[in-house]
């Protein structure tokens, strides 16, 4: 426990921030709207609702400005890049912008059904209060857009006893687009399911990109003024404290208190979203700045288990080892950008990814460089962006564990420690490399090209970490894993089990690679 807080304490210092200030929002927002003089009379017509369906709100505001900062790949790398010389824990958090990105949509999705069950109690309120036709405070406020000179200081939206509430919701700005913005909020996290993102992941890139509709919506969310408070003249001319009671003498006598006059809400979710909306269209006005490059694609080759290796050539093109890139195939799809491991080496004077068949997408490229067409196919890429992998050469030793397909990212990382050893590199670090090839029946490693081979099949992991920590008694060892859960948990209980408590002696970094 000691060496996970030792290397994630930034992670979970941000993860508390993060929470801490969504729980401040949320409780600073309540009472502001509970408590508040100036919406006195908006709480005589809905209670407690109306706090919840503002705080609510504000949280909304502050994970909505969120949410998009995680998918700035270009501003991750630049971070990365920036903070390369940083102790490792102050990386840390970068390599868990996807799991933020999920927790932000989780607690969006939280308050967004707050605040739909709050405006769904205020709307039937705002309709019960006209139509009470009893004389109370809260139908006489309903009614004070009746009033000819006052019909632009109304405070029920619904201003006729015959209007339904479906009427109101549908007919309104803030309830059109808070219909449309938790329709596409919805489709985008039923679609962003492990099992729909895994089997149909055209499915979730299409509708992910529901964000924009999302995010317009949000903005203009508030122009319609639904939420209305007393005006400062009117606070100052008939304070509820000292009018309420005798509402129904308002203006009825020279000594009366007059009527109160109301202003909407003014709309404040843009001001929220304007910055990071920014950094993204500059984000995406990079990638496709640089899918606009011209890519030559030298050597196309297809491996054993329908595996396509594509060795390219593009102007300017700088990596780092593990780094990935997005690939797109205009002649598949104009719209679809699939990210891919790069397995080449720095060193080398072209970069190559590896393409298993695992969906339509792929499955038509794999099929279409099969048919080894002339001229080959235009291919568009974005990249390349970091990832864990590049800290590789941070560690005395490095332990690389890939399961599958999951083997692409340390090929490059193999290639480049031969690379580095073929030139003498002094600098580097890394003095042991443990891999997993599935591949022994021909004379190189069909993804790293190397004639060093190991073990074929699953190892046993206590063994494993054993004998590491007893070879390397006061080492720094980077455990780094490409596969599923299943055993990162595994290999995550055995970096805690194995790391010694005297930081002087051994200790096990786990670090998983995620896209």
């Amino acid at each position: 426990m000691g060496n996970w807080l030792a290397s994630h304490w930034l992670s979970v210092l941000f993860l508390v921030s993060w929470l801490g200030l969504n729980m401040f929002l949320f409780v600073y927002a309540f009472l502001n709207y509970e408590q508040s003089d100036k919406y006195y009379y908006t709480r005589q017509i809905l209670g407690t609702a109306l706090a919840f369906a503002r705080a609510s709100a504000f949280c909304l505001n502050f994970n909505s400005m969120m949410i998009l900062i995680p998918v700035c790949r270009n501003l991750l790398s630049f971070l990365r890049g920036t903070c390369s010389f940083c102790n490792r824990s102050l990386r840390k958090p970068l390599d868990h912008n996807l799991l933020f990105h999920k927790l932000v949509a989780y607690m969006i999705c939280i308050f967004t059904a707050i605040h739909v069950i709050a405006h769904l109690f205020n709307f039937e309120r705002y309709s019960r209060s006209q139509q009470a036709m009893d004389g109370s405070l809260a139908f006489v406020l309903s009614n004070l857009s009746r009033h000819e000179k006052e019909k632009d200081s109304w405070l029920n939206p619904i201003h006729s006893p015959n209007t339904t509430v479906m009427h109101a919701t549908f007919t309104s700005v803030a309830g059109l687009t808070g219909v449309i913005a938790t329709t596409a909020l919805v489709l985008m996290v039923t679609s962003a399911m492990e099992f729909i993102r895994r089997n149909y992941f055209e499915l979730f890139w299409y509708t992910h990109h529901l964000f924009i509709v999302y995010i317009i919506c949000l903005g203009i969310h508030g122009l319609g003024g639904i939420v209305r408070r007393q005006t400062e003249e009117s606070m100052d001319e008939s304070h509820p404290h000292n009018c309420s009671k005798s509402f129904l003498e308002w203006d009825k006598y020279e000594w009366s208190c007059r009527r109160p006059h109301f202003v909407g809400h003014p709309p404040e979710s843009w001001k929220w979203i304007l910055a990071p909306i920014a950094v993204y269209i500059f984000e995406r006005t990079l990638r496709f700045y640089r899918s606009r490059q011209k890519v030559v694609i030298t050597k196309a080759v297809m491996h054993p288990s329908k595996v396509l290796e594509l060795q390219m050539c593009k102007r300017g093109f700088s990596m780092e080892v593990g780094q990935y890139i997005f690939v797109n195939c205009p002649s598949i799809s104009f719209l679809e950008w699939h990210p891919f491991t790069l397995t080449s080496a720095p060193e080398e004077e072209f970069f190559s990814i590896h393409i298993r068949a695992a969906g339509d997408w792929t499955e038509n490229l794999i099929r279409t460089f099969e048919q080894r067409p002339s001229p080959m196919p235009r291919i568009a890429v974005d990249g390349p962006f970091g990832t864990v992998s590049e800290d590789v050469f941070q560690y005395e030793v490095a332990v690389l564990i890939g399961a599958g397909i999951g083997v692409t990212p340390f090929a490059s990382i193999l290639k480049s420690i031969w690379y580095k050893f073929q030139r003498a590199d002094h600098k580097l670090k890394t003095q042991k490399a443990g891999h997993a090839a599935l591949n022994f029946d021909k004379a190189t490693d069909v993804l790293t090209g190397l004639k060093q081979k190991t073990s074929f099949g699953r190892p046993m992991w206590d063994n494993e970490f054993s004998r590491i920590a007893a070879a390397h008694p006061k080492s720094v060892v980077g455990v780094f894993l490409c596969g599923p859960r299943t055993l990162a948990k595994s290999l995550r209980k055995c970096c805690q089990r194995y790391s010694s408590l005297d930081p002087r002696k051994v200790q096990f970094y786990f670090n998983k690679e995620t896209f």
